[in-house]
């Protein structure tokens, strides 16, 4: 219940401010171009707050927070009195029309470049580009990575994030047979490595798998931290601090190796050996057992030592902070390449390169919400930047409906001296009705297969 709070909290902010930026680049523009602009709603249905400016105009919010709309004056939907015909939308010049359509998804990309300017003063936590051992034949293994490889440049740019690195090759996958890595080895060496990318899928589900790169992860060692009474590990005997050497005469090199072990053998009675303040002992311990995904696992109740991960972790992690000046090109930057990959993406999955399944609806979004509000600010800006960047993305496709479809018909007109012709804008209309449509049946599919999944 308290995740499912989070997720419609933040789903509903997440997603008013981004309606409402849209919606005032229409009529913050549309006001600059002298229309008179009749109602700016944010939201559908039944209105919850209403108010009528000086200007006559009246704002609304209302219940259904999953879009907005602002309504001009305009001879095509109603009476327009003469001495007002001078502020109807359909009588402005071409560009002016232009201009009011086209501000919506320039505004979502003006509030995505404040977002990642907010997201890179506050400083950017994330993991430095260590890479893990990468399984044998895979494309990393072939181009010479190996375990604990930092990576320092691709191509020409400094990566100093995993965030970027992945960034990086999602981008190159689109486009290059090979990218060029700098990386420094265990032993502080530098090195050049060519890391192809022609014989792996681009589609990002799948690219890193097939690459072979995942982060390093330091081990956890074997040795026990909280012990819980009552369970399995007390009634034995062992104590916090005690470390697992072997069990079964099996060795144990890690705790995820040995959480393995444990979850293999629900119920058993089994011979563990341990070490404890340096003296070997051998221990019977009978395993437990727990319901776990549906299946019976063993358990044996007793939690790792992470005081020395904890060092590890610590020293793997990296932070991008940027002074207020500093953060000005860099977010602009990045709110114009995302715009790029997103294109790039939407088209590869027109062509069948990427999955379709990529495609998210409100369920998924609402959930990222949730995950991003409660891990912080900072992951809850780059939320809002990457759904703005889609948005304004989304709008400025050459579709009927969206704004990208009232510019391709402005685009004729400039040709053809002439608007187009109502039937033909109507077609046009049923059509990206159609296409609308279809593409929010995905959206709604793939979110309810995720969550069945």
């Amino acid at each position: 219940m308290l995740d499912l709070m989070w997720s419609l909290g933040g789903f509903i902010v997440a997603i008013g401010v981004l309606v409402a930026f849209h919606e005032f680049g229409h009529f913050w523009v549309a006001r600059r171009c002298g229309v008179r602009v009749l109602r700016y709603s944010i939201g559908f249905g039944r209105p919850l707050l209403k108010r009528t400016g000086k200007d006559g105009t009246e704002y609304v919010l209302s219940a259904i927070p999953l879009g907005g709309y602002v309504k001009m004056l305009d001879e095509r939907e109603g009476e327009v009195v003469p001495e007002e015909v001078h502020r109807a939308f359909n009588q402005q010049a071409l560009w002016k029309r232009s201009a009011i359509v086209a501000a919506g998804p320039m505004f979502n990309f003006a509030l995505a470049a404040v977002a990642y300017w907010a997201v890179y003063v506050i400083g950017v936590p994330d993991m430095k580009p260590v890479i893990a051992a990468p399984p044998a034949a895979s494309a990393a293994a072939v181009a010479g990575l190996g375990e604990q490889d930092l990576v320092l440049r691709i191509d020409d740019r400094a990566i100093t994030t995993w965030q970027e690195l992945r960034t990086r090759l999602i981008e190159d996958a689109l486009g290059e047979d090979f990218v060029r890595l700098e990386v420094q080895g265990r032993d502080g060496q530098i090195r050049n490595v060519s890391l192809p990318l022609d014989q792996v899928r681009v589609d990002p589900q799948y690219l890193f798998a097939d690459l072979g790169l995942q982060e390093f992860r330091p081990p956890i060692p074997p040795v026990l931290g909280e012990v819980v009474a009552g369970e399995a590990a007390a009634a034995a005997g062992l104590q916090s601090g005690d470390r697992i050497v072997s069990a079964e005469d099996e060795s144990i090199a890690d705790w995820q190796q040995w959480v393995s072990w444990v979850q293999a053998r629900p119920n058993q009675r089994v011979s563990i050996d341990i070490e404890r303040e340096g003296r070997p002992q051998t221990v019977e311990i009978a395993l437990g057992s727990i319901e776990q995904n549906g299946q019976t696992v063993g358990r044996i109740g007793a939690a790792p030592d992470l005081s020395g991960a904890q060092r590890l972790w610590q020293d793997l992690r990296a932070e991008r902070r940027l002074g207020i000046v500093a953060a000005l090109p860099v977010a602009v930057s990045e709110t114009w390449q995302m715009s790029w990959l997103t294109l790039r993406m939407l088209y590869r999955m027109v062509i069948g390169d990427v999955s379709i399944k990529n495609v998210s609806g409100p369920i998924q979004i609402a959930q990222y919400a949730g995950y991003s509000a409660q891990t912080g600010p900072v992951a809850f800006l780059m939320f809002v930047a990457v759904v703005s960047v889609s948005l304004g993305v989304l709008n400025l496709l050459p579709v009927p409906m969206l704004d990208g479809g009232h510019l391709l018909y402005y685009a004729v007109e400039a040709v053809k001296g002439s608007p187009v012709s109502e039937r033909a804008q109507l077609v046009g209309q049923q059509v990206g009705l159609t296409f609308l449509a279809l593409l929010m049946g995905l959206a709604f599919y793939n979110d309810i297969m995720r969550l069945i999944g």
